[in-house]
């Protein structure tokens, strides 16, 4: 069985030098984070002198890759060739704590 072709991934709605052959359907992946007790220590103090926040920005970032392979996984697993408007979405259900959606549609592409 060959390898099958690296996924691709785009938030535009086309991909260049391909044709859309079938529209898949939406495909997601979401992550809950909280953040751990030293990020909180260190992002609250970090907030009362200003400048980036770096422990909740890690927590963040880990959850939008976390967000981000399950979706993709969710597209191999239907046999998308692509995903086709990804965006990211974050909702905020308490302090500390945030939903990370990571969305897009997947389709496949004509084979030439």
């Amino acid at each position: 069985m060959a390898d099958r072709p690296k996924l691709i991934v785009t938030t535009g709605n086309e991909v260049a030098g391909h044709e859309i052959a079938e529209y898949l359907g939406i495909v997601r992946g979401i992550v809950v984070r909280a953040t751990s007790i030293s990020q909180g220590i260190r992002g609250a103090f970090k907030s009362i002198i200003g400048g980036n926040v770096v422990a909740y920005e890690e927590v963040c970032e880990a959850a939008r890759q976390d967000a981000f392979k399950r979706m993709a996984r969710q597209a191999n697993d239907i046999n998308a060739d692509a995903i086709i408007g990804m965006r990211y979405d974050a909702t905020e259900f308490m302090q500390g704590t945030t939903e990370v959606l990571a969305y897009g549609t997947a389709v496949a592409l004509k084979q030439m």
